[in-house]
């Protein structure tokens, strides 16, 4: 049995009897005494496997795995458990460059990502810090001090999902035996505020103010085709430009690795075909990909758009690319049923409702000129005029239920006989008759109806 104690100072104690027989003490310093209950009853655990010689129920061995290094060396010197390996390279700098190293399974831009992120997190714990050490508060610190220098919250989301992401490996190569991000809000939300729909007027302009054919046609590529810039217009080649049929194939390196994402098939819209046209004009020939621009790296395609936009005198719109393809995408979900929409812009319906599909300036504008479109055709004012002019009593009702409803409103200044008398007596005599009959009773007193003696029981 273990069992709990308490020093002068408040820290409290477990002390137990060893397999050898010795009494020994676990300090546990200053906690709660429910903490202290939790550790007393793992202990007592521990020390029972220990005499008998037995493995360790499940509970307690997750419950190990859980607690800091401090609290587990504690255990391991009193023996209750064997001390923890000393761990390779768990200095935080060195473990995410090897772990980045080794992610041969991953796209340039990944790489990119992974290497921002660890530069942040690096940063603020220093190249040193050891991976056991973090705790779920720091985590919780270094998320608000992400915050504090004014990135958004998707990106903070962001570099925390990766800084997870790194102690997720860690734990399977057993460098660690906890992850401070868990708990932390790793996922990407919508964030409408940063939506922008590219109008027609705008995008001419654009267009105009392209230096040459080949901008115009990724301007175009993103703009009329929704599709991912740089990536997917750098993977564009000729030979999927199927000229015939009006349409071309896409190959997605963001997509391939799920079960038949690596290409799709979209339509050579009207917009788009004389832009591809006159780059394939000016291409040079046998050459391969549509795209011969930027296609080491070394252009910032979105900084070189922001001047163009510019010169257009144009203010350049945030999310450059990502919100031509949102555009590209809410005018098509106006003429074609959503699957058919996702399936040539290349995501999900799901995902196309949270990131891409705006409202815009025109949807309220035709619901407030046009209306819904109601049955046969009809907008929804002249269904509603139909609605209430069939709601509204004939002639015949008129009669009727004028002549009923006056002397209902006047009730008051008349006798119940004289107002039934008033009643209009063709759409029914029998049923006027005997209201009126019913009516008289209620002129006799109340008196004679109601008992001498009340209603409560006589008492002697």
């Amino acid at each position: 049995m273990a069992s709990i104690g308490t020093e002068p100072n408040g820290h409290r104690r477990i002390l137990f009897v060893a397999a050898d027989g010795s009494r020994k003490t676990v300090r546990l310093g200053k906690c709660s005494q429910r903490d202290a209950e939790q550790v007393c009853r793992h202990v007592e655990v521990l020390a029972a496997a220990t005499i008998h010689g037995q493995p360790v129920a499940r509970e307690t061995a997750v419950w190990l795995s859980s607690i800091s290094h401090t609290l587990y060396d504690r255990l391991a010197r009193t023996g209750l458990v064997e001390p923890r390996a000393a761990a390779v390279s768990t200095k935080l700098g060195p473990f995410i460059d090897e772990y980045i190293a080794g992610r041969v399974d991953t796209k340039p831009r990944t790489i990119i990502n992974l290497k921002q992120a660890r530069k942040a997190i690096v940063n603020y714990f220093g190249e040193g810090k050891v991976l056991e050490t973090i705790t779920p508060g720091e985590a919780d610190a270094f998320r608000l001090s992400l915050l504090g220098k004014g990135l958004a919250d998707n990106t903070v989301r962001r570099i925390c999902g990766r800084s997870r992401q790194f102690f997720r490996a860690a734990i399977r190569l057993e460098l660690t035996h906890r992850n401070p991000f868990d708990g932390i809000k790793c996922a990407v939300g919508a964030n409408t505020e940063r939506l922008y729909f590219v109008s027609r007027q705008e995008a001419e302009k654009v267009l105009e103010a392209c230096p040459d054919a080949e901008w115009r046609l990724i301007f175009s590529l993103s703009r009329f085709a929704g599709m991912r810039c740089p990536s997917e217009h750098l993977a564009l080649r000729w030979s999927d430009v199927d000229w015939e049929h009006n349409r071309m194939t896409v190959r997605s390196p963001k997509t391939e690795h799920y079960v038949g994402k690596a290409s799709r098939l979209v339509p050579i819209f009207p917009e788009l075909r004389p832009h591809l046209l006159a780059a394939f004009e000016l291409a040079v020939p046998g050459a391969e990909y549509v795209i011969t621009r930027c296609r080491d790296g070394s252009v910032n395609l979105r900084t070189q758009l922001e001047r163009i936009i510019q010169q257009a005198g144009l203010k350049p719109w945030p999310k450059l690319f990502h919100n031509l393809r949102a555009t590209r995408e809410t005018e098509l979900a106006e003429s074609f049923p959503l699957h058919v929409v996702c399936a040539w812009i290349g995501n999900s319906q799901a995902i196309a409702a949270k990131h891409y599909l705006q409202v815009t300036d025109e949807h309220f504008d035709r619901a407030i000129n046009e209306g819904m479109i109601g049955r046969a055709g009809k907008t929804a004012s002249q269904v509603r005029g139909e609605t209430d002019r069939a709601a509204a009593p004939s002639g015949t009702e008129k009669t009727i239920f004028g002549a009923a409803q006056n002397p209902a409103q006047q009730l008051h200044a008349q006798s119940r006989k004289a107002s039934q008398v008033t009643f209009p007596k063709t759409h029914n005599p029998w049923i006027y008759n005997t209201l009126r009959e019913d009516a008289k009773a209620c002129n006799r007193p109340n008196k004679s109806l109601m008992p001498p003696l009340g209603l409560e029981p006589r008492t002697h």
